[in-house]
């Protein structure tokens, strides 16, 4: 093997280590400043899109316990890479193949380690991301709260209201 075929396979081999999900796809008729704007909105994301080679990413996969098969993927691939959340990338990908590329297919992904269909990967861009969840669950303790200081503040107000006609009575 060359040595920069190694190097190459070396390369993605630690983005398939570093990331914890993974999303692969093919992409007909990619403009560059298609590819530009993709990569600029995965950016936004934590994530990254690389093109790589068939047999060189199926190598690279290989090393990193990854099981993968030639035939499987079609057309030019390019890979999704995110460390933490999946949501947000899967959301990116979608909202990108509706607005922009249609061409955009989703072949598989791996998530934290599990291996996903085109169609649970879009199930997953259906659901609100890491820090959207964590909004509604604060959200959700605040409630309470506010409603009781609501409760009280209309009683103080409704008292001094009280206050102030009698003293007008008078």
């Amino acid at each position: 093997m060359r040595p920069e075929k190694s190097l190459l396979i070396n390369e993605i081999k630690g983005m398939i280590d570093d990331s914890n999900v993974m999303i692969i796809t093919s992409y007909p008729n990619l403009k560059p400043n298609q590819s530009w704007d993709f990569r600029a909105k995965l950016r936004e994301s934590q994530s990254s899109f690389e093109v790589v080679k068939k047999k060189v990413f199926v190598k690279a996969a290989e090393k990193s316990g990854v099981e993968l098969n030639v035939n499987d993927l079609s057309g030019h691939i390019g890979v999704v890479f995110a460390k933490g959340d999946g949501v947000a990338p899967s959301k990116t990908i979608f909202e990108f193949k509706k607005g922009v590329l249609e061409e955009l297919n989703v072949i598989s992904g791996w998530v934290d380690g599990a291996k996903f269909s085109p169609d649970r990967i879009l199930e997953l861009s259906k659901l609100p991301s890491q820090n959207e969840m964590r909004a509604q669950f604060l959200g959700l303790l605040e409630a309470p709260m506010s409603q009781t200081l609501s409760v009280m503040e209309s009683l103080l107000t409704s008292i001094l209201f009280c206050l102030e006609q009698k003293s007008k009575e008078q």
